[in-house]
């Protein structure tokens, strides 16, 4: 299983750490958000370090379908209504800048970056997106009614955001990348004030960010509450249309679309990780349906963390963490996230005020309903028989008989059939390795 991004870019290499070291800055994990956070803290001159347990961007950042956008889903009409026209104005500006960055490095850069009108769509209602556009002009946001006509059925309607972008990520990353301070296969374990214990040395840094995709330290926080991971799947498909855009259903429940060299990338059957899916299977099947000579060329899957009310956690770790931060919860929009959390990062490592920081505040509220459901699933799963416990808290684990993997309803983690860890937050391999399993 490799993503079409795998497939097309040469990443760099850097070596593990070998002796003890002692930096300004540390960042724990080398996808997309880490690797911004080091380009960033480099050009300003800033003494800094990331640590990579395995690979740069050999996680979520490959296996992303890469649209550069600050149109989330139909989400806006929701942000007002909870946190006001002004924070809601916030986000979308934050999201924007984010574009706009990503517009001005990728000029210089071969990383197949193209702009492209985005879309979402919704096959059952016309008044959300209806909804969703009064909402965006009293934002100021020039958003537009869209029948959506290049998609292979038809549609209530479609709210569409001229001037946003797509681009190849591992290239973009490569590129950035290459001379900066990183040491690969280098695992944090454990935090010990401000030093990290790694598996080649110790880093003793004054202020730390866990890139980390699902926080793993679970002391402070309670991001084993506020997150959980979701899963979906994409396939790049041959002998299809270019449909000229980048297209996502509203509910989470349909097809997402975008072209790349000559293929279109068609994703979707997203699930709490833990829970069955047709995956796949599914997706192929609508291809065939929607494009008869469809032919799939590659196949991958992605995991994200989604956060208690659709913002992500960008900022200090908790209120009891002095100049420790976090990334974290990006709602299946990694790509502008990643942007505005090491703009965000960036600026508080260095004693700077962020306008934007206030909006994606890890401390703010955890009363949402998603809080109960969260805490629902773990408490039924702790309570669960199984043989196979997650290392991170205990959970059981499920058998994933589409990907071959045991997978955590409870938070995400995600191990290989013989127990080698795939995806956090859990820290390690699983201690009780082999033995049967259904599916």
């Amino acid at each position: 299983m490799q993503s079409v991004w795998s497939a097309a870019a040469d990443m760099p290499r850097f070596r593990p750490l070998d002796k003890d070291i002692k930096t300004d800055v540390l960042i724990i994990g080398g996808g997309l958000a880490g690797i911004l956070c080091a380009y960033m803290l480099d050009r300003r001159g800033v003494r800094y370090v990331l640590a990579e347990r395995g690979r740069i961007c050999g996680m979520t950042t490959k296996n992303t379908t890469a649209k550069i956008t600050s149109q989330h889903g139909l989400i806006y009409a929701g942000l007002i209504r909870r946190f006001g026209i002004e924070r809601a104005g916030l986000y979308l500006d934050a999201n924007e800048t984010a574009v706009k960055e990503y517009q001005k490095l990728c000029e210089g850069i071969d990383c197949d970056f193209e702009m492209q009108d985005s879309y979402v769509y919704s096959l059952s209602s016309r008044a959300k997106i209806e909804n969703e556009l009064s909402a965006l002009h009293r934002l100021g946001y020039p958003a537009e009614f869209s029948d959506a006509s290049a998609l292979p059925f038809s549609v209530r309607g479609a709210v569409r955001f001229k001037g946003q972008a797509q681009f190849n990520p591992l290239k973009f990353t490569a590129h950035i990348s290459k001379n900066l301070n990183i040491y690969e296969d280098t695992a944090v374990t454990e935090l010990c004030g401000r030093t990290a214990v790694t598996n080649h040395g110790m880093i003793k840094a004054d202020k730390i960010i866990a890139a980390t995709h699902f926080p793993f330290i679970n002391k402070h926080g309670s991001y084993f509450l506020k997150l959980y991971q979701n899963r979906s799947y994409v396939i790049g498909v041959k002998n299809t249309p270019n449909l000229h855009g980048m297209y996502i259903d509203e509910s989470g429940k349909g097809f997402s679309f975008r072209n790349f060299d000559g293929l279109l990338l068609l994703g979707g059957c997203a699930h709490r990780t833990g829970k069955r899916s047709g995956g796949w299977q599914e997706l192929e099947a609508s291809a065939k349906l929607y494009y008869p000579g469809a032919e799939t060329a590659f196949r991958w899957a992605a995991q994200d963390c989604m956060s208690l009310d659709g913002i992500p956690y960008i900022g200090e770790y908790s209120k009891g963490t002095a100049d420790f931060y976090v990334a974290s919860g990006f709602n299946k929009w990694g790509i502008t996230s990643s942007m505005a959390a090491a703009m965000i990062l960036t600026d508080m490592v260095m004693g700077r005020k962020n306008k934007y920081a206030e909006v994606f505040s890890p401390s703010r509220t955890m009363l949402r309903p998603q809080l109960a459901a969260n805490a629902l699933k773990a408490v039924i799963n702790l309570l669960t028989f199984s043989k196979r416990r997650c290392p991170h808290m205990g959970c059981a684990l499920k058998w994933n008989s589409t990907e071959h993997s045991w997978d955590c309803p409870c938070h995400g983690s995600r191990f290989e059939e013989d127990g080698q860890m795939i995806d956090n937050p859990a820290n390690g391999d699983l201690k009780n390795k082999g033995g049967d399993h259904i599916g």
